[in-house]
């Protein structure tokens, strides 16, 4: 079974940052994803979340209308609305991973993939080049782990 997602568009707002009673961050935000079919296009929203440092990550630099690329997972659950008391339903993605891709003023947005902290994950300590193909962390691959 293959449950993934990769979603790249815009936020619709600024992420809304939370914290659990036992401390750990998370924060919620939605994408808009355009797809076009013939002539038309249509805007879908699509609600996420995300933990830990990914949501410390975002808090700290995700504004409203920053192309982000979300890669994770379908969750659905439900609780009951205490005003109605009906049961709702949810589905959000749940982010595995998110990457600013741009803003507005694409400059701010290079300015803000220098400041991040090593913590997210998304950068080396030296590895970052101005080489559009060196601009993640290496990874140590050794020849016992390919396929072939």
């Amino acid at each position: 079974m293959i449950n993934r997602v990769v979603l790249v568009g815009n936020l619709t707002r600024d992420p809304q940052y939370f914290k659990t009673q036992s401390g750990i961050s998370y924060a919620r935000f939605t994408v808009a994803v355009n797809r076009k079919y013939g002539q038309n296009e249509e805007t879908s929203f699509i609600s996420c979340i995300a933990w830990r440092q990914t949501a410390d990550f975002l808090n700290q630099y995700a504004k409203k209308g920053n192309t982000v690329g979300v890669e994770g997972h379908i969750t659905t659950g439900s609780y009951d609305d205490k005003t109605t008391g009906k049961k709702v339903y949810t589905t959000d993605v749940t982010a595995d991973n998110v990457q600013l891709i741009g803003s507005r003023n694409s400059s701010e947005t290079q300015q803000t993939y220098q400041q991040a902290p090593k913590s997210t994950g998304y950068f080396a300590d030296n590895d970052v080049s101005d080489d559009d193909f060196n601009t993640g962390p290496l990874l140590d691959i050794s020849s016992d782990d390919l396929p072939f």
